[in-house]
């Protein structure tokens, strides 16, 4: 009985496999499917209204014109400081 179902798999195993011979498709049918594939993606998106872009373009500015005055006040006063210290070693 064991043998029966050896000699059953051996069988299946046989048949379901692939033809050695058989080469991938077209380069350019490859990429056509890549395509296509990438644009249904690109419908699945949900994209930001008009007033959520404005909103967060307009936050983007406002951190980016703080922390711009940050590091230039920073940097102000590490220059001031060093002119201090440079001075002082001078005398």
């Amino acid at each position: 009985m064991a043998d029966s179902k050896a000699v059953a798999k051996k069988g299946a195993e046989k048949s379901s496999k692939k033809p050695a011979n058989k080469k991938n498709p077209n380069v350019f049918k490859r990429l056509w499917k890549y395509l296509r594939a990438c644009k249904g993606e690109l419908k699945k998106i949900t994209w930001p209204t008009p007033k959520q872009t404005t909103k967060n373009f307009f936050i983007v500015l406002a951190v980016i014109i703080v922390m711009g005055l940050f590091i230039f006040a920073l940097d102000m006063g590490l220059f001031k400081l060093l002119g201090l210290v440079m001075d002082m070693s001078r005398t």
